[in-house]
């Protein structure tokens, strides 16, 4: 008889490009994701949850990487024939949603909401293929003042989760001024839609790739240090002259940045309404006290998404960091969005006007990290040990005590029998505080609290005097156990 083979045990390994998050992580990002709500409510924007899964027609062809249409999700055919992928982003499931409920929504409609989205890209250092995302848009609205509100909107959010004024800057563009400068070029038209293309990747690149790099690629193309070389847009010196123009119009202000776009776009209708819409923009924030400090005017904001047609955003914070061998360096964007008038429009067959925003949660709480304002260890339960096995509901009193009181508490729910291991436990779980109550204990009505963070901090600093007159363990009644621990935590805060 032939022998069973063995199945082999899984690997217990995380997926490549997917992480797991633990505790302190956890909770970091509820609390950031709590305070972004915060900010989006007392804007009027009401919570939206959709499904993880849309049909992949629903979600279109505006991923990321224009070139590959359709990839880039992860995807699967049901048995009726239907292909269903998990969400890339939040925008096109809420353009389903505007175009499903478009009856009983009101309009403008008004929605945030927060979860992970999936990219089925080729992973590295800090970019997964899961991440979470944080969105508000504005579905129904023409008016510039949704777009100006937008951007207040994410500079008090930055403000409000710990980014200080002068860390981070909102830069706004429009796609109806590159649009303009486009049809200066000679680029109009849907025989230029893959040149368009391609200036677009190259303008967006100007941070990474410098103004050389950026100009290869309006030309003949660029190869990398690796020999890869990328096709580029084949324009002259002179067309190329009026994008690169174009990424170098800013100025010391918003009034003379507008001026030298004004220019830019002579001849071009589009790019006239554009630039007066920037103006709008600038014009409304100035008037609720958002000055050029927190929102400015910058040409060389694109937005690599096919879907914007008009003002463009993003949120950059200016401060530095220490990159992983050490050297300085900006950490950059945040968070962009803008305007996708046309993205219902598939649906419906009309256009119906939306601007939103979108927040890079993981990448915001690596900025944080960073500046040191957020990062320490969770603090842990306090831990009620076990002296004896079968005084277990007296254990379960206490923490339900505890508990009632609003104090994060448990039992020890181990093999009692070595007190130490339930030290060591407590100590894992970075518990502030351990509760003992044995036999001799109880009988007198009374439980030991021991402070284990001062205990640590008088074994690690203290001298023989010093730690006889800061015990880190005391006695108390029973009674007073919630009043004790209460005050060892209010202290330790």
């Amino acid at each position: 008889m032939a022998k069973v083979k063995k199945q082999p045990r899984p690997k217990a390994e995380t997926p490549k490009g997917f992480r797991d998050y633990f505790g302190a992580e956890v909770t970091e990002r509820n609390e950031m994701l709590r305070v972004i709500a915060e900010v989006y409510h007392r804007y009027g924007f009401d919570p939206l949850e959709t499904s993880a899964v849309e049909t992949v027609e629903a979600l279109g062809k505006f991923l990321p990487d224009v070139d590959r249409p359709n990839e880039g999700v992860f995807a699967w055919q049901e048995e009726e024939g239907d292909w269903l992928a998990l969400r890339y982003d939040m925008t096109a499931p809420l353009a389903r949603v505007a175009a499903q409920f478009r009856n009983d929504l009101p309009n403008p409609y008004r929605r945030f909401t927060m979860g992970p989205v999936w990219r089925n890209e080729k992973p590295g250092p800090g970019r997964f293929r899961q991440f979470y995302q944080c969105d508000a848009d504005t579905v129904g609205s023409a008016s510039m003042a949704a777009d100006a509100e937008i951007c207040a909107m994410l500079a008090d959010t930055l403000e409000a989760v710990g980014i200080p004024r002068g860390d981070y800057i909102i830069r706004v563009n429009n796609r109806k001024v590159l649009n303009g400068v486009m049809e200066v070029a000679g680029l109009a038209g849907d025989d230029k839609e893959a040149e368009r293309g391609i200036v677009l990747r190259a303008i967006d690149k100007l941070d990474r790739l410098g103004e050389k790099g950026v100009r290869a690629l309006l030309g003949e193309g660029r190869e990398d240090a690796s020999g890869d070389f990328t096709k580029g847009a084949g324009l002259g010196p002179d067309r190329a002259g009026v994008i690169m123009g174009f990424m170098a119009a800013k100025r010391e202000n918003g009034p003379a940045t507008v001026a030298r776009l004004t220019q830019l776009v002579e001849g071009s209708d589009v790019g006239r309404q554009g630039v007066q819409e920037l103006e709008t923009i600038a014009d409304l924030l100035a008037a609720q006290g958002y000055g050029p400090d927190r929102i400015e005017i910058d040409p060389s904001v694109v937005r690599g998404l096919g879907y914007y047609t008009g003002p463009v955003y993003e949120a950059e914070l200016t401060f530095e960091i220490k990159d992983e061998k050490g050297r300085p360096r900006q950490f950059g964007s945040v968070a962009g969005g803008g305007r996708y008038d046309d993205l219902v429009k598939r649906f419906t067959g009309q256009e119906v006007a939306a601007t939103g925003i979108s927040i890079g949660v993981d990448r915001l709480l690596a900025a944080l990290r960073a500046k040191g304002r957020i990062g320490r260890t969770a603090e842990g339960p306090v831990i009620v040990t076990v002296m004896d096995r079968d005084r277990m509901g007296e254990y379960q009193a206490m923490v339900a005590t505890l508990r009632q009181a609003g104090i994060r508490a448990e039992v020890y729910l181990g093999n009692p029998k070595n007190f130490g291991n339930q030290l060591k436990y407590a100590d894992k779980r970075e518990s502030p505080v351990a509760i003992i109550q044995g036999s001799d204990e109880a009988a007198r009505g009374v439980v030991q609290i021991k402070d284990l963070i001062l205990g640590a901090e008088i074994a690690a600093n203290a001298s023989l005097e010093e730690w006889k007159s800061q015990p880190a363990q005391r006695e108390v009644p029973l009674d007073e156990l919630v009043a004790q621990v209460r005050a060892i935590l209010d202290r330790q805060t």
